[in-house]
Formats: structure tokens, sequence, C-alpha cells
């Protein structure tokens, strides 16, 4: 007998903190839940600078379809007055069919709103800074048993000191360390994985590829290579820069925070591509999509000598940016 979704009461969460890509995630995971219970469910997102009390209560009030709805306010700090009151008192009495998220820096503006919807018993999801190294090893080995694993304390420690402090790289190393080991990790399996100091990774070669800085894209590959770095995760991140930016180039230029959930990535994510797609045409996309598919296929397929075929792939890519074609 197949299994029954979860029925979802009324959810009122508030994400408060400055670290966006923690932000991104819980407001993803919120999504992610909504969708268990109903994978049609409808998502909506609006700035709270632009968002005003009468399309709160549309998007709030009882729909008479019924279904799920999801309701994302980002930047809930910058509520005017009348929109945070309405937020407040939507927070007291929710709907149980929506699903309603706001985010805030936590700083002291629009202070009166965070304090309101604690006050009202909604879900706080604490996103600050990391910024203390206790504080960083407490995050990779909580990431860690997030996707099922277990993390000694030196192997987080390791890992910190290989990747770097950025918390989107640790986070991927922590899923192909994880999804290589069948979840035990110890200094040893991170020793073996990152040999010495990587200051570089998939991520760096890949953005400095995407947005045309060949030397940059060259000397980042060459030295991840030198100290151990896979080869496959740097061609992962190479087609993820590439199809990022012709995802969003090819949505036009709306606001991020609306396009996040038609893209299925976070809003971050559009406006950095949204940056990098002004110097692309349609024709170099095209023409760096099929580069990168070949990559990872001669990267992923036994090549020989797939350092050469990452090689190749950066020139041609950032040839293709540059306009001078895959020479």
């Amino acid at each position: 007998m197949a299994a029954v979704p979860p029925q979802l009461s009324a959810d009122v969460r508030l994400v408060l903190g400055d670290e966006e890509f923690l932000a991104d995630r819980a407001v993803s995971d919120a999504i992610a839940t909504a969708r268990t219970a109903e994978p049609d469910a409808e998502v909506s997102e609006y700035a709270a600078s632009e968002l005003v009390p009468g399309e709160l209560a549309e998007m709030t009030s009882p729909s008479l379809f019924g279904g799920r709805r999801v309701l994302v306010v980002r930047g809930g700090q910058d509520a005017k007055k009348d929109l945070a009151a309405a937020l407040l008192e939507y927070a007291r009495d929710p709907d149980p069919d929506v699903t309603l998220v706001i985010t805030h820096l936590g700083g002291a503006k629009g202070k009166a709103l965070a304090d309101g919807l604690r006050a009202a018993g909604v879900k706080v999801i604490p996103v600050g800074k990391i910024t203390k190294p206790r504080e960083r090893v407490d995050f990779v080995r909580a990431e860690v048993r997030r996707l099922g694993g277990k993390c000694a304390e030196d192997a987080a420690e390791a890992l910190i000191e290989a990747v770097g402090n950025d918390l989107r790289e640790l986070v991927a190393a922590c899923s192909q360390l994880v999804a290589d080991t069948g979840g035990r990790i110890d200094a040893g399996t991170v020793a073996r994985y990152y040999r010495g100091r990587a200051e570089v990774t998939g991520f760096t070669v890949a953005d400095a590829t995407v947005e045309g800085d060949l030397p940059g894209a060259l000397e980042a590959l060459r030295w991840a290579l030198h100290v151990g770095v896979d080869p496959v995760p740097i061609a992962d991140a190479l087609a993820d820069g590439v199809r990022t930016v012709a995802r969003v180039a090819s949505a036009g230029r709306g606001n991020p925070y609306q396009l996040a959930s038609a893209l299925g990535m976070p809003a971050w994510k559009i406006e950095r591509a949204q940056r990098r797609a002004r110097g692309w045409t349609p024709d170099a996309l095209v023409e760096a999509m099929r580069v990168v598919a070949d990559c990872n296929a001669a990267v992923k397929g036994g090549s020989e000598d797939r350092g050469y075929a990452l090689e190749r792939a950066v020139f041609a890519v950032a040839a293709a940016r540059n306009g001078g074609g895959t020479r």
C-alpha cells in the first residue's frame, strides 16, 4: 500500500539572520515540506518592500479550489507599517492551507515585526552569519548528519582547512564525501580527498571561466589539480555555471525573487547569474553548453587525461564568452 503524504497544519516561519545561503536553504526546505504533502503546491515570492496588505490578504485567504499554497516574503525588515501589521495579524490566525515564510536580516531595522512574530509563536529558523571557528566545525558536522552521515570533529576541522570557509563550498564537499564514503567521514577520509591545502575548488574554476577570466580560470584549475581536487566536481561545477547562466538569460530580466520559484534556484544565485549573463550571447551559450557536455563525458567516461579535457573546456568556454569562438 502506497504511503500517504503527511497532512500539514498552518505553517508560519520566520527565517531570521543575514547568512544568505542558509536563508535560501531554509526557504527551499519550507517549499519542499509543503510539496511533500502536495506536489502541486503553488509558490509565490514577494519582496516585503513591494508587497501591499491587499496582495497579502489575497494570497493567504482561503482558496475556492483548495490546495496548498506557499507564500515567501523576502526582506521582512523592509516591510512598511501597514504590511507589518497585516503579517502579524495573519500570524496570529493563519490559514491551514498556507505556508508563509518571512525572511528577516535580524538587525534593528524592522525589529518590531520579528519580535511580534516570535510572540505570535511562529517557527523561528536562525540563519545568522557563521563567524567563529567552533561554529563552523559544528556546521560541517551538522551538515553531514543532515545528509545521513557521521563526521568526527577532527575531520570537520580538516575539511574546513582544505576547502575554506565558504558555506556553499563546504556543503558541496560534505555532499560529495557522504556520497562517496557511505557517510562515515574521518580525518583520513578528508586527507585522501584533499591532499594539501586546496585554496580553490571547482566553483572557483567555474566562476572565473564563466566570467571570461581565462588566466584566472587556468591558474585556479592547475592549482586545484595540483593539490588533488578530483576532476569530476570541477567538471560538474563548470557545467552548472554555464547551465545556470543559460537558464537565467532565457528567463529575461525579471525580479530575482519572482524568478526564484519558477527557475527552482535561490534569488542570490539568479541575481549573480543575471550579472554574468550580460556578457553572453545566445549563440555563445549554446556553444558553451556543448563544450561542458563534452567535457563531462570525457572526465566521467575514463578519458586518459582528464586534466587536459578540463583545460580544453576552460579555453573553449572562456573563448565563447569573449567572442573568440573555440579556436
